[in-house]
């Protein structure tokens, strides 16, 4: 009796512990190690061994996108990481997915101007609260990156991901060869510049007063004096004569006079030089302030002239001219030879100054002014077409009036 008693016991125990055993294999499954695929390797075929038979058959686990993609930012990038991909191809991966999300946000969400196409001037209140959400936009897109790369992954990659809408590009001499650090703190000075200067013209709005010339000079100045603290003094004069305001001033005053680099460069240093001083002295209105700025013009107008010399001084201020530039585009129709600007632009000088005349003389009654003006105008044809030529001069009259 006692040896059936314990039989039975051994049974029941020995059916509890298998089925504790299946129970425990079939909740925890044995967990697949993803590894790298290496190349196979080779073996040579030798007959010093038979080789044995089995029936084991290996069936490999393919593994797909689709176990890696995921519609949580987070889960996607845990899963990238335990495939073994390299980090910087993770922060591609992430931040080119991140700013396409974010770029279809832009195109939606934002207002554009254009969207009203029946009003004659786009409607400020709506394009300062567009900026504000285009600013906002970019402040969740970068805390997104840096919740899910970490501080510090806008340190290594391309710049342009990071920074899509900066108008500036640090490439080329000086700036190209800048490190990394060096750039993201650059574009980091941009970006916090241009969040001073719509909260500014925002303020401004507001208040219902136009911008002040001057507190708008004083931002740029304060943007200038970051980033000397971060580049060397040749790396910011090459970032200055690229996208400061002063070079883009000279350059439309330049415009069809043709600078050399080297005549460019040292104009841009002498204006500088007195941009930054009218900045400090812009809101005073006490007369030596005034009488300051009237001297720092007057030093602006004879650097350039020492700077570019006598003749070329004469065609800089032949540039800044309005008849001149008439003349130059009166050649350019008509195809008329370099030598013909000139002289075009005498005549149109000395009608210029008889009008003036004639308008200035009060002894002549308004009947007589007119007269005097119609002749004035056919000398200035009669003129035109002796240095053109018929032919040339019928065909300025036919593309509108010389």
């Amino acid at each position: 009796m006692r040896l059936k008693v314990l039989a039975s016991l051994l049974v029941v125990s020995l059916a509890i512990n298998a089925f504790l055993t299946w129970e425990r294999l079939r909740s925890n499954p044995p967990q697949t190690v993803l590894r790298r695929e290496l190349a196979p390797i080779r073996t040579l075929a030798t007959n010093i061994l038979r080789p044995i038979r089995t029936n084991i058959i290996v069936r490999p686990q393919f593994l797909t996108w689709r176990d890696i993609e995921s519609d949580d930012y987070a889960t996607y990038v845990q899963n990238l990481r335990a495939i073994g991909c390299p980090e910087q191809t993770i922060r591609d991966i992430i931040v080119a997915d991140v700013n396409e999300l974010f770029a279809r946000r832009k195109a939606t969400e934002l207002f554009n101007p254009a969207h009203e196409w029946w009003r004659s001037q786009p409607d400020p209140d709506r394009i300062a609260k567009a900026a504000a959400q285009r600013h906002a936009l970019e402040t969740e897109r970068r805390a997104l990156l840096t919740r899910l790369l970490g501080p510090g992954w806008e340190l290594s990659g391309n710049l342009l991901t990071e920074y899509p809408d900066s108008p500036t590009t640090l490439d080329g001499p000086l700036l190209g060869d800048l490190p990394l650090e060096t750039k993201h703190a650059v574009r980091q000075i941009e970006l916090d510049a241009k969040n001073r200067e719509q909260a500014y013209l925002q303020e401004a709005i507001e208040q219902g007063v136009p911008p002040d010339p001057a507190k708008l000079a004083q931002l740029r100045k304060e943007t200038r004096d970051e980033l000397a603290r971060v580049l060397s003094p040749q790396q910011l004069e090459e970032y200055l004569l690229r996208y400061s305001d002063t070079a883009e001033k000279l350059r439309g005053a330049l415009k069809d006079f043709d600078p050399s680099p080297d005549e460019f460069r040292q104009l841009f240093r002498a204006a500088d030089a007195i941009d930054q001083e009218l900045i400090s002295i812009a809101n005073s209105t006490d007369p030596a302030s005034l009488r300051r700025r009237q001297e720092l013009e007057a030093l602006r107008e004879t650097k350039i002239a020492e700077t570019l010399g006598p003749d070329r001084y004469r065609l800089y201020k032949l540039n800044q001219d309005p008849l001149f530039q008439r003349a130059k585009e009166t050649a350019l129709r008509i195809g008329a030879p370099p030598e013909a600007v000139v002289t075009l632009y005498n005549i149109d000088r000395e009608t210029e100054l008889e009008r003036r005349r004639i308008l200035a003389d009060n002894t002549l009654t308004p009947d007589e002014q007119a007269l005097h003006l119609t002749e004035a105008d056919k000398e200035r044809l009669n003129s035109i077409r002796k240095v053109l030529g018929e032919e040339a001069f019928r065909k300025l009259q036919t593309e509108g009036p010389p």
